[in-house]
């Protein structure tokens, strides 16, 4: 299940590629949410799960659309306008680390620990090395991309802490399906301000890929996120940040011809050592080793 969500999760960069061929980012996003919303109430439907009626529940979940889904999607979306969806999911692998961080300054159950500080440290690092020295002077649109994707993570981090704290007593599944309802909301009036209507006059091969995003990469995939939340724990569904970008990457190579520089790997490895850091449980389990 871990290995179809980063399958699914990674996916969601192939099909923004594809996409933007035809469509802004933003009308992009909207897209994404609305055509989710149907697939996961159905679900939501079938396993019985009774929708809230207080307004403070849905107000928090048109906070949690903005900072989990319309925000970070439509930066990652321009981002996909400038660099490749290989890079792009590298980038948006340190969003476990910089969710860490803010949780530990944020959350008092949740304290900054050394681990902690040193695993955002190396992800800090190895999006440094992927960058180079230039975007310290040169901010091309290539650099302003990278770091729309790390607004992006950033945006994500302070979602999470908005769960814990504002919709911790809501079923799982009811609060994935109101934060695209809620997201849904936002995006429709800034998608016409910015965008215009939408067009349906789009190639087929668009048509799949908005699809494929909605109900695969989203839809499908927060089904998937609570289910493995369940069996297996959130330390466990934290994998799921390493294995989105080998997928992405793949799928980037084989369908699109795209190609990793050398420093991209590198700092996708940085970035992992930095998340295995963070998590403890390797560095745990190889002091278990050596001790026995």
């Amino acid at each position: 299940m871990l290995l179809l969500l980063a399958t699914v999760w990674g996916g969601s960069f192939f099909f923004g590629e594809i996409a933007l061929r035809e469509v802004p980012p933003l009308t992009i996003t909207l897209h994404r949410v609305i055509w989710a919303v149907p697939f996961l109430a159905l679900i939501v439907l079938f396993k019985g799960i009774a929708f809230p009626r207080s307004l403070p529940v849905w107000g928090a979940y048109l906070v949690m659309g903005a900072l989990n889904n319309a925000i970070p999607f439509s930066l990652i979306f321009w981002g996909q306008t400038q660099i490749e969806s290989g890079l792009a999911s590298i980038l948006n692998g340190t969003t476990a680390m910089f969710a860490a961080v803010v949780a530990g300054l944020l959350l008092p159950d949740e304290p900054l620990t050394a681990k902690k500080i040193i695993g955002a440290a190396l992800g800090i690092a190895g999006v440094a090395f992927i960058m180079g020295s230039s975007a310290l002077t040169d901010f091309n649109p290539s650099n302003l991309a990278q770091i729309a994707i790390l607004g992006a993570t950033l945006s994500y981090a302070f979602a999470g802490v908005w769960g814990k704290t504002a919709l911790a007593g809501q079923p799982p599944l009811m609060n994935a399906l109101g934060m695209l309802i809620g997201s849904t909301v936002l995006m429709i009036p800034i998608v016409l301000v910015f965008d215009g209507p939408p067009s349906l006059s789009l190639s087929a091969g668009v048509w799949g890929a908005l699809i494929g995003m909605a109900v695969l990469s989203t839809a499908l995939a927060y089904f998937l996120y609570f289910a493995i939340l369940v069996r297996a724990g959130a330390a466990n569904l934290l994998l799921v940040t390493l294995l989105i970008p080998p997928f992405a990457i793949g799928l980037g190579v084989l369908f699109l011809g795209e190609q990793m520089e050398r420093e991209a790997w590198i700092g996708f490895a940085v970035i992992a050592l930095g998340f295995a850091v963070t998590d403890g449980r390797l560095f745990s389990f190889l002091s278990r080793k050596a001790s026995t």
